[in-house]
């Protein structure tokens, strides 16, 4: 695996000297260089938790992937510039208010002067590392802020036009990318995964996010939010020149 290529992926400098403002270019462009999408998912094509598999798909191939390749990789790439960073495992808390299967999320716990949560495989969430002392930080999609829910339990919450709600729950305990691998087959055949029934492609923009479910195209813009439908053609061209996939 290459570092140069993988940063030349989405962008970025190779900086060895670790630190927040570093780690921080690296997160945003990483999230709008790389799309969260499960169209390996939806066509039934086997994701295995390998980086060099994961490296060839999301660097050599041009695609994106979900929280086990994104974070995985994007873990290894951390570890390799120097940064002290580890796996965690999440509970995702879904939007219609109920607790996804535990500990099926992979993210990452990056220590600096403090540590900081750092998630590129989330879909629709933040560009920032968020500190775990409850410090809020505010981008174009919300204010962030880790919160104490229990002993040993942390919870990642979003503020957005006045509402607040977790997004998931999670420990600081450090995992291995195999340790998700019973998370990763659920979620790749599961009809009570979110990623078995249509096409779920999201990418962060300068201004927001666009994402595409099926085929509805939603696109955010300073707060303001507009959606079509596509047809299979638009859809193709979509995913080619807005997210840089070609299947």
């Amino acid at each position: 695996m290459d570092i140069e290529k993988y940063l030349n992926r989405f962008h970025a400098s190779n900086h060895r000297d670790p630190s927040l403002q570093q780690l921080t270019e690296l997160q945003r462009l990483h999230m709008s260089g790389v799309p969260f999408e499960n169209l390996d998912v939806i066509r039934q094509i086997p994701i295995y938790l390998n980086l060099n598999t994961i490296y060839e798909k999301i660097v050599l191939r041009n695609r994106g992937g979900y929280c086990y390749e994104l974070n995985g990789l994007f873990h290894w790439l951390l570890e390799q510039l120097g940064y002290d960073a580890s796996l965690i495992a999440a509970t995702v808390y879904r939007p219609n208010r109920q607790w996804a299967k535990p500990e099926t999320h992979a993210a990452i716990i990056v220590q600096l002067d403090k540590p900081y949560l750092v998630d590129v495989g989330f879909g629709d969430s933040t560009i920032l590392p968020i500190p775990l002392n409850g410090s809020p930080q505010t981008d174009v999609s919300g204010t962030y802020s880790i919160q104490q829910s229990g002993k040993d339990i942390l919870d990642l919450v979003r503020t957005r036009n006045g509402e607040s709600r977790s997004l998931y729950r999670f420990s600081t305990s450090t995992k291995k990318l195999a340790d998700f691998h019973e998370g990763c087959v659920f979620n790749q055949v599961s009809p009570k995964s979110t990623f078995t029934h249509v096409d779920i492609v999201t990418m962060a923009t300068p201004t927001g996010r666009m994402t595409l479910k099926d085929c509805e195209l939603t696109v955010s813009e300073s707060g303001e939010i507009r959606s079509n439908t596509l047809t299979d053609e638009e859809k193709r061209l979509v995913l080619s020149d807005s997210f840089g996939i070609r299947l």
